[in-house]
């Protein structure tokens, strides 16, 4: 049998934890990283005797999922996020997986299904997204990105039935409280990578982008929530990108103040 440890960062993660930890009690160990929840987040996952929590300030999404699998004491990593919860088909799908005894890949992907406002997505790219969630450590794992890190593996890659579901955001509340951090987040990572926004681009975005959200990847299907997620998808790559022109246009201003002064 396989041995499986999964993976999960938290910070104050109360009203959404306790679900995930019960659809990955099932597994050998779970590692818990906290970066210093002053809810009942410890409380809930010290509910699990297979549960370990340690605690580690929080380094970036990317390191900080790094530092979860390799304090890990298995090889094989199912990490999942304190929002996301497996379905009874995958949680089956991968104890399935653990009793066989074929070749395996190094690592797995599984499909993310949105769940926004109270609604399942079951139409569109958001009901399949494709996520590498279950890797062998020692032929990958994540990236150092700060934000929407993502796990790479050197081999072949499967992928497992059912689904992840995706608890993105209780509310409208919830959303705004991190659609700022996470903008911020993004523009200067981009500055730093050497982007650059031009006015008619930020312009065009926001239209452009809700026509994609919305109809090509058929979240018009979805009923009003799609309606809402694309227009807030639409609205975070508009501001994400003026964030960055006004990064840029601070920088220049700098430089010239520099120049002047010398």
């Amino acid at each position: 049998m396989h041995r499986l440890s999964a993976v999960i960062i938290t910070l104050n993660e109360e009203r959404s934890l306790g679900r995930t930890m019960e659809s990955v009690a099932w597994c050998d160990e779970i590692v818990v990283v906290d970066s210093g929840s002053t809810d009942c987040t410890l409380e809930i996952a010290g509910a699990y005797p297979n549960c370990r929590v340690i605690a580690q300030p929080f380094l970036g999404y990317g390191p900080q999922k790094r530092l979860a699998a390799a304090a890990a004491s298995h090889d094989w990593i199912l990490s999942v996020d304190a929002d996301e919860v497996l379905d009874d088909r995958l949680q089956a799908s991968i104890q399935a997986w653990r009793r066989s005894a074929t070749v395996e890949p190094a690592g797995f992907q599984v499909l993310r299904r949105l769940c926004f406002m109270g609604r399942p997505f079951t139409h569109g790219s958001e009901s399949r997204d494709p996520v590498l969630r279950l890797f062998d450590r020692r032929r990958g794992g994540f990236d150092d990105a700060p934000i929407h890190e993502r796990a790479h593996v050197q081999g072949p890659v499967g992928t497992f039935q059912g689904r992840l579901l995706h608890y993105s955001y209780r509310d409208l509340d919830e959303y705004f409280e991190k659609f700022n951090r996470y903008t911020t987040t993004m523009a200067r990572q981009m500055q730093r990578d050497g982007r650059r926004a031009s006015v008619a681009g930020i312009i065009c975005r926001m239209p452009v982008s809700f026509l994609v959200y919305y109809l090509l990847r058929g979240n018009w299907l979805n009923g009003f929530p799609g309606f809402v997620w694309s227009l807030l998808a639409a609205n975070y790559r508009t501001i994400k990108y003026l964030k960055l022109h006004e990064l840029n246009v601070s920088a220049r201003e700098r430089s010239e103040e520099m120049r002047l002064r010398d």
